[in-house]
């Protein structure tokens, strides 16, 4: 097989993403799109020339779909995962995995049981041309051992952001900005860092109070077990859709990101390392250029019969960290790690 027949459930804004990377995609053969909006379901479909459904589980009967993309609310994500696993689909999921601790396990669960089928998680951001290198300089040790980091989100929602109806309720999203916008910060952190040790962080609502319930700003101090600290901060409080930052300090040097620009600070010498990329995805450029490559890369590993790098248990763990804030965050006290990443 050269290609799989794929299907995508959820045409929401970041469908659009799924869909531009599928049709460039040689590896993929786009069969149906799922929507209970049958009027855009249709829509979609004639552009894209494949079916339309408006049940989910109408589609996973079909033995030329292999692959499923899940672009739904937060909530739908481990239900649907679960029903697309047993019907023998891979599932490649949107970020969260899942809105709660609970749903998320009852999907890894489900990945156990359907061995013959593989669970990938979206993170793009780690395929950006920074989040690679800062890996490389960490894993080889060329600016000495990594001291400490910081990652930065400052970006804008309005009321008008969350007037669809799953967004901003704990019960259907999981969370505000923590889970939302800044779970890929969150991730390359812990990417980044290793094996954490303990995290405290705390919430708050400070610009939405009384429209959501959920929190609009985010800190959290992290210990890993390397001995490096980290600091996170993230709002949707600020005026504007800032750059992304983070800043890792080694013995030998300091690397700063900012959007897709890359740094090495080395005694106040600045050394450019990666410069921005251009923008294809117009206004949603702050969600990464880098969702076309880890597609690839999973249909890649699929063809191949390889396990993809960002399985369930995987992608759990920036999820578990996003989690882990929330409970410190409601008993004011540092969560400590035993050292199991999962615990099934």
């Amino acid at each position: 097989m050269t290609t799989l027949g794929t299907a995508i459930i959820g045409l929401g804004a970041i469908s659009g993403v799924h869909l531009k990377a599928l049709a460039d995609l040689e590896l993929a053969d786009l069969k149906a799109v799922v929507d209970i909006d049958e009027s855009l379901a249709r829509r979609v479909a004639e552009e894209y020339g494949c079916d339309y459904y408006t049940d989910y589980k109408e589609m996973l009967k079909r033995d030329d779909i292999q692959v499923v993309h899940l672009c739904t609310a937060h909530y739908l994500h481990s239900p649907m995962a679960i029903d697309a696993l047993k019907a023998g689909k891979h599932v490649l999921t949107e970020k969260p995995m899942a809105e709660s601790m609970a749903s998320a396990q009852k999907m890894l669960q489900a990945a156990v049981e359907n061995p013959n089928v593989q669970l990938g998680v979206i993170f793009q951001n780690r395929y950006n041309a920074p989040s690679k290198r800062m890996k490389q300089y960490v894993e080889s040790g060329e600016l000495g051992k990594l001291i400490c980091m910081k990652g930065l989100v400052t970006w804008n929602r309005t009321a008008a952001y969350y007037e669809t109806e799953w967004k901003g309720n704990w019960a259907t999203e999981g969370g505000g900005v923590l889970i939302n916008q800044s779970i890929h910060t969150v991730d390359l952190l812990q990417w980044l860092g290793g094996e954490i040790s303990s995290v405290k962080g705390s919430i708050s609502t400070d610009s939405l109070e009384g429209v959501i319930e959920v929190e609009d700003t985010a800190h959290a101090y992290i210990e890993f077990k390397n001995g490096a600290t980290a600091i996170f901060y993230a709002t949707n409080a600020y005026g504007r859709n800032s750059p992304v930052e983070v800043e890792l300090v080694f013995e030998q040097g300091t690397l700063l990101q900012r959007g897709d620009s890359l740094y090495l600070d080395q005694g106040g010498k600045l050394t450019t390392l990666e410069e921005p990329v251009v923008n294809t995805l117009g206004e949603k450029s702050y969600w990464g250029m880098s969702h076309e490559l880890q597609i690839r890369d999973y249909y890649e590993h699929l063809l191949a019969g390889k396990p993809f790098w960002i399985d369930g248990p995987e992608g759990f763990n920036g999820f578990r960290l996003v989690m882990d804030i929330y409970e410190s965050s409601r008993t004011g006290k540092k969560i400590v790690y035993s050292g199991a990443e999962v615990v099934l």
